[in-house]
């Protein structure tokens, strides 16, 4: 068994057909069988059905494919980290983040590497702290920027912002002029929330049996869109404090603290344990730490968002 054969068997897997996998490893089909025929005489094993055009894996080609991905991982990884040795940061880092943190946190972070590193070359998924989390185990992002805390143990984690939820109301509500309020007080208010999240589970959790009792009027994707219905009047929301910052000091948005709702929430750049860092992310994660220290007898480095 040799790699040049379990690449070979990784695509025909990964494309369920020996004709896509011959073209995107640029050989022939029967070079490509050949290789997936000599790798199953050599286990003693048949590692595909076939089905038509279509073909699957056989129970032993489920259990070798784990491995092959693993083997194809570590190969990759093996010649960037020589080929990276004496070279400067470049190439392509995947970082994922909701929305809100595209927003408020990332811009900032970015501008500090690009500066540096121009050569190195920045892609954003965008999702729920959720789905990049499972990104990032999954081995598809370099990096997540995601609300704390995460329990995974396969995860290196590092706190770099936090923020407290507050009311934002429009200039004109009738809560708007208040220094404060509990929340027995904004119950009866139609409510704009987010449509998932881990700030709404947390919101939720906390509001308890009150929960079912809120007047949710809509329900959004986007924060930005949510601030622009709160500040026309159609609703209130709870937010993180830095998102509306511009918008209070415009007057669009008034800001009000909730007494019994104290919730603080983290952000953590996190990444996995057992993932190889190139110069690229070795490089990006001095940028994070040097942007800790410079904030740290002030402001986090960056303020929390999404």
């Amino acid at each position: 068994m040799n790699l040049d054969q379990i690449r070979n068997f990784y695509e025909v897997a990964v494309n369920r057909s020996f004709t896509l996998a011959a073209e995107k490893l640029f050989r022939t089909q029967p070079a490509i069988s050949t290789q997936v025929r000599m790798l199953e005489e050599e286990l003693g094993e048949k590692l595909f059905d076939r089905i038509g055009k279509k073909v699957c894996l056989t129970q032993a080609g489920e259990l070798l494919f784990g491995y092959a991905e693993r083997l194809l991982s570590l190969h990759d990884e093996a010649k960037l980290a020589v080929t990276e040795l004496h070279a400067s940061p470049r190439g392509k880092l995947l970082i994922g983040a909701n929305e809100a943190t595209c927003l408020y946190v990332l811009p900032q972070l970015f501008a500090l590497f690009k500066e540096k590193y121009p050569e190195v070359q920045i892609s954003i998924y965008r999702n729920f702290s959720k789905k990049v989390v499972d990104k990032i185990l999954d081995n598809q992002l370099d990096f997540g920027i995601v609300t704390l805390p995460v329990p995974d143990h396969d995860l290196y984690v590092m706190p770099i912002a936090e923020d407290e939820l507050w009311l934002i109301t429009s200039p004109t509500h009738p809560l708007a002029s208040r220094s404060s309020v509990v929340l027995e007080d904004v119950v009866s208010y139609p409510f704009i929330f987010h449509k998932a999240g881990t700030t709404r589970e947390r919101l939720v959790k906390h509001f308890g049996a009150s929960w079912k009792n809120m007047n949710i009027s809509m329900e959004l994707a986007s924060i930005e869109t949510i601030k622009k219905f709160v500040s026309i009047g159609m609703g209130i929301s709870i937010v993180p404090k830095s998102y509306v910052t511009e918008e209070t000091e415009r007057g669009q948005l008034r800001l009000v603290p909730i007494q019994d709702l104290k919730l603080i929430r983290q952000l953590g750049l996190i990444h996995r344990k057992n993932r190889y860092l190139s110069r690229a992310s070795k490089a990006f994660l001095s940028v994070v730490e040097e942007l800790l220290v410079k904030f740290s007898d002030a402001q986090p480095a960056v303020q929390a968002g999404g």
